[in-house]
């Protein structure tokens, strides 16, 4: 007991030994994931990004719209009944960074493609309260008149396949004829329609 109280009364010794409780209990919680295939290995039917995906991607993340949309459905009832499928680490292991987000101001995208028409998200992008009159999302008219040029497209596939991420010299060879003169907006929804369409297709 005196041992105990000691303890509690020198916060030094307190911080160390609460250092070192989270350290191990951190340490054998992450650890073993480093080695499990179900997070390291892509789920059945994953392709990596197209190039116009990619640039897309990278246009969702320059507008900071993983500050208003998470990329990860827990698995709740409450979540999977709204948003589908609960997300798995197999989904993401070749995005860099991952877009998991952690705030809700818009709905979470983790399954958003194939959801809506391009259409639909051409509009929504453009002026979100013409379709979702009580949205508070801002609008993105730029999207429409910014064309991509893929000066860059394919030195971002080449880093990626350093990462890990399987593109081919033909993908890397074709990636700025790929992207050249298609719009912004073009590229974003490229980008939408393709989440979360790889764990649907192995359900």
């Amino acid at each position: 007991m005196k041992q105990h109280e000691k303890l509690e009364k020198n916060i030094g010794l307190l911080t160390l030994f609460m250092v070192l409780a989270v350290s191990i209990g951190g340490l054998t919680q992450i650890v073993p994931l480093f080695f499990q295939d179900v997070v390291n290995e892509p789920v059945d039917g994953m392709r990596p990004y197209t190039a116009l995906q990619l640039e897309g991607r990278d246009i969702y993340i320059r507008e900071g719209c993983v500050g208003c949309h998470s990329q990860m459905i827990r698995p709740f009832r409450a979540e999977t009944e709204r948003y589908g499928h609960y997300s798995v680490a197999g989904e993401s292991v070749w995005d860099h960074p991952f877009l998991w987000g952690s705030k809700r101001t818009g709905p979470d995208l983790a399954r958003v493609g194939g959801r809506y028409s391009d259409d639909w998200h051409r509009a929504h992008l453009y002026n979100p309260r013409n379709v979702v009159p009580e949205s508070k999302m801002p609008s993105y008219p730029w999207l429409v008149e910014n064309t991509l040029d893929g000066r860059a497209t394919a030195r971002k596939m080449q880093a990626l396949r350093t990462l890990g991420v399987p593109y081919t010299d033909d993908d890397i060879a074709g990636a700025r004829e790929a992207v050249r003169g298609v719009s912004e907006m073009d590229a974003l929804i490229a980008y939408l329609q393709v989440l979360g369409t790889a764990i649907t297709s192995t359900r």
